[in-house]
């Protein structure tokens, strides 16, 4: 069936398609969209995502993503900063956030080990997070990678890195179903698994 949309739209529509958990009809509705917006909310939209990719990069501390030098996590003094939470995304830092009862700080990883996939060890942020056990005063890791076979893989991978170091290293007790997302528990389950993390 031939497309009767103008070629802009359509190239506008496999854009957006590209987005996680975007498919075609949902970007076509997107790109619809747009083009009834007025011009000046269109620049201002265009000019947002430029700015965010330009400006924001990862904490020269924990790898989380920052438009400063460090993210304001790292920043603030009255974290414990010799207790880590090491998670999978970004994302994953709000969800305990929403608890309200970590007063740890973070590392992040952006990404699981998958050989499946051609993620190994390298392409992950493990050597920041090994310099920082080194150089600080850290007595335990929490591992709050998702309950897959990657994110225990890469959690016990770490683990194995870390032990010599003379560091606690922590797994969450999962109240958080096999195979689930962190990004989508709610805070109490959260809390829990946090509170009843088990040592690696």
């Amino acid at each position: 069936m031939a497309n009767h949309d103008a070629l802009p739209l359509v190239v506008l529509t496999e854009q957006f398609a590209k987005l996680p958990g975007i498919g075609m009809k949902s970007a076509a509705r997107l790109a619809y969209h747009v083009m009834s917006m007025p011009a000046q909310e269109v620049e201002a939209f265009a000019q947002a995502l430029l700015n965010a990719r330009q400006t924001v990069h990862f904490c020269q501390c924990c790898e989380n993503l920052t438009d400063q030098k460090f993210c304001p996590i790292c920043e603030d003094d009255s974290r414990d900063h010799s207790l880590i939470c090491v998670v999978e995304t970004p994302k994953d830092i709000s969800a305990f956030e929403r608890t309200g009862e970590y007063q740890g700080v973070y590392h992040v990883l952006h990404g699981l080990i998958s050989p499946l996939k051609n993620i190994l060890p390298d392409d992950l942020k493990i050597r920041s997070l090994i310099q920082r056990v080194r150089e600080g005063n850290i007595r335990e890791v929490i591992m709050a990678t998702n309950p897959t076979v990657e994110g225990d893989a890469t959690a016990a991978y770490i683990s194995q890195l870390l032990k010599p170091l003379g560091v606690t290293v922590s797994r969450l007790a999962f109240g958080l179903p096999v195979g689930g997302a962190l990004e989508y528990a709610d805070e109490v389950t959260l809390f829990k698994a946090l509170e009843n993390r088990n040592q690696m």
